[in-house]
């Protein structure tokens, strides 16, 4: 009981009283981090969809078993969801875990590939200038010395500079405030710069919700109307989704759409088609290049990077051209240009990182689906 009065004691006066909301969604319920469904406990904005524009399946649908091998990664890793679609129809799919085509699950950092789309249509429009603008022009908190350098482009790229450390399993880490917080636009905007912008790769959501805070100020509405009348209801993505925000109503931009597998790879279906969706150009196929290309960047090793365009990654395998969206837990929305493949995988558990950044069962995801069909 004392210890529980230091700690309640040292949370208040520490002022990091959503530490509360932590634990009772998280702790309290037996993880030790976010989850796939934990959104049902955070508010959200709807993105509202329009009239459903269902894919193709293939005469072949769920013909094809999943290899021996797929189906004790799926096992092991708690996936829920595995959809498999070949030249924009679809040719497998499962879901596990109580889980079906319609069942709402949070995306994680997938979330920031969609608002990069969401910058490149507000560049194709003419909100903004280019990747080249000066975050100061948006922001005025970004008008001094040395932050006054950082560009749009800086923060698609992960190199702003900025002094964020992104870790998922500390309790009272910026990741963890922003996520479990309440005021996004209190943490992020005073950030400082640490290092010149434009040079060093340094995964940063603080980059991604810098973005969202850009694109309310550009179009004068909040990016989940904005997405939704840009990209949900193009797209006809299968039903309307929810986007978690914190108490001011912001939408925690560098995670949290919450959908499902078949939405989620309608953006694949608008990159591989360079930026146009049944016959309705939705995003300029220059901005699509740039944003599937490694960016000209180094490490923090400083080694070159080449794996990170504008929020996608990137990566090349077995003569293949791979991009893909990644989020926390081994969420994936994966493009295979050669093959005019799109995987989706969600689920609850990821493999280990490597050393290239990438992670070993997105590997693992694609050689599974080529075995299948290729």
């Amino acid at each position: 009981m004392f210890v529980l009065v230091l700690v309640n004691l040292a949370i208040l006066i520490s002022g990091k009283t959503w530490l509360y909301k932590a634990v009772s969604v998280t702790y309290l319920k037996g993880y030790n981090s976010a989850y796939i469904d934990d959104f049902i406990h955070f508010e959200s904005n709807d993105i509202k969809a329009g009239e459903k524009h269902n894919w193709l399946v293939s005469n072949n649908y769920n013909k094809t078993v999943l290899p021996k091998n797929l189906v004790d990664l799926h096992s092991d890793n708690q996936s829920v969801a595995f959809l498999v679609i070949i030249n924009d129809s679809i040719f497998f799919e499962k879901y596990w875990h109580g889980y079906s085509s319609e069942s709402l699950s949070n995306s994680f950092s997938m979330a920031k590939s969609w608002v990069a789309t969401l910058i490149g249509i507000a560049i194709t429009e003419g909100y903004i200038k280019s990747v080249n603008q000066k975050v100061g022009d948006f922001l005025p908190e970004f008008n001094d010395e040395p932050k006054s350098k950082i560009t749009i482009k800086d923060l698609l790229t992960m190199s702003s500079g900025l002094g964020w450390h992104e870790n998922y399993y500390n309790p009272i880490g910026q990741a963890a405030e922003a996520y479990y917080g309440d005021n996004l636009k209190d943490l992020i905007l005073p950030l400082k710069s640490i290092e010149p912008p434009g040079r060093v790769f340094k995964y940063h959501s603080s980059c991604t919700q810098i973005l969202s805070f850009i694109l309310e100020k550009a179009v004068n509405k909040t990016i989940s109307d904005y997405l939704s009348e840009k990209l949900w209801i193009p797209i006809g993505a299968s039903k309307s989704a929810t986007w978690s925000v914190d108490e001011n109503g912001d939408e925690k931009a560098f995670c949290c759409i919450n959908s499902n597998a078949r939405s989620f790879a309608k953006i694949g279906r608008l990159y591989l088609n360079k930026g146009v969706y049944n016959n309705i150009k939705l995003i300029d196929s220059s901005f699509v290049k740039e944003a599937i290309t490694p960016a000209k960047l180094v490490d923090k090793n400083g080694l070159k990077n080449t794996s990170y365009g504008y929020h996608f990654w990137t990566t090349k395998y077995k003569g293949n051209n791979v991009f893909y969206a990644r989020g926390h837990l081994g969420q994936y929305m994966v493009c295979i240009p050669e093959k005019n493949m799109i995987i989706v995988r969600l689920g609850k558990k990821s493999s280990k990182e490597l050393p290239n950044g990438h992670h070993k069962d997105l590997y693992e995801y694609i050689d599974g689906a080529l075995e299948m069909f290729f």
